[in-house]
């Protein structure tokens, strides 16, 4: 929704901007399918030229997350926190049980408790891997850590690449307008015998190639890279509350510490409240008594 007032935003503040200065949009409403065919043909050629199948696709789904917004909420972390203390809980009550959860987590009691992480194959294999590490006393925390760290710089980094890729194109389009316009005074100077007021619009629907590359660039497509890495950097932010978890578990920190561990490296606006979170753990463990 904050996405769609920022278009709004832009085109009535621009526009309307001009408008009110005494411009008209005669000459611009002509141009504009010419030159959108022109500037916005070629940076999607380019894009495609540029970026494999996977890229192109994960473009058009993260561009949709720009309107979405993250995946996760503030009750996925209070339910990420209470699936880590009932695995972490479980494993030092019975060592054995624990493998039947992780190695099955699809079919996991535990996990189906919470769909929306179940669903999603990163954070439970990280989970899973993480904990079938430790049975398998591959226990030395900082060891765990490093492992830990270099798959998520991976992952991120991959997440990374759409945006990236969308950036390329914002960067290029201010050229790509040039473009437009210099083809526009190029037909313009093909009619150079035509009287001035026929050349003054040529010349106005030739700028308007360039007004159209700026504009996208700077008023769009760079703005919507941008909130792709934002959101990026914002779901890390959930797998590296996994990591911080499962490292204090591995430092044979009390189940409750481990979880306060990671709510307390939660960002503060998807932070869960100490109490409510104490009291989810409380029924947990009632529960499973």
């Amino acid at each position: 929704m904050i996405a769609i007032v920022g278009i709004v935003v832009v085109f009535v503040m621009v526009f309307g901007g001009y408008l009110a200065a005494g411009g008209t949009m005669g000459i611009i409403l002509k141009a504009l399918p010419f030159e959108m065919v022109m500037i916005g043909g070629a940076a999607a050629g380019a894009f495609i030229l540029g970026n494999n199948i996977a890229t192109i696709k994960g473009a058009g789904r993260d561009i949709a997350r720009v309107f979405k917004g993250p995946k996760w909420s503030p009750d996925d972390y209070r339910d990420l926190l209470c699936l880590l203390f009932e695995l972490i809980w479980l494993s030092r009550q019975n060592p054995v049980a624990i493998e039947e959860q992780i190695e099955a987590p699809n079919d996991s009691a535990i996990f189906s408790k919470y769909p929306k992480i179940q669903a999603d194959h990163d954070v439970v294999d990280l989970i899973c891997d993480t904990l079938r590490a430790a049975s398998m006393n591959y226990d030395d925390p900082h060891q765990v850590e490093e492992v830990i760290d270099k798959r998520l710089e991976a992952q991120k980094h991959h997440a990374l690449h759409t945006s990236h890729a969308v950036q390329v194109v914002a960067d290029a389009l201010p050229a790509l307008g040039i473009v437009a316009a210099v083809l526009g005074i190029i037909k313009t100077m093909g009619a150079i015998a035509e009287p001035p007021e026929i050349l003054g619009k040529m010349i106005g629907g030739a700028l308007t190639g360039t007004f159209l590359g700026v504009f996208l660039a700077y008023g769009f497509v760079g703005p919507i890279a941008g909130r792709m890495r934002d959101i990026v950097e914002e779901d890390d932010h959930f797998f590296q509350l996994v990591r911080e978890v499962l490292i204090a578990n591995l430092h044979a920190h009390p189940a409750n510490i481990c979880i306060e561990v990671g709510r307390q490296n939660t960002p503060h606006h998807q932070r869960p409240d100490f109490s409510e979170l104490e009291t989810a753990m409380r029924d947990l463990k009632k529960n499973a008594a």
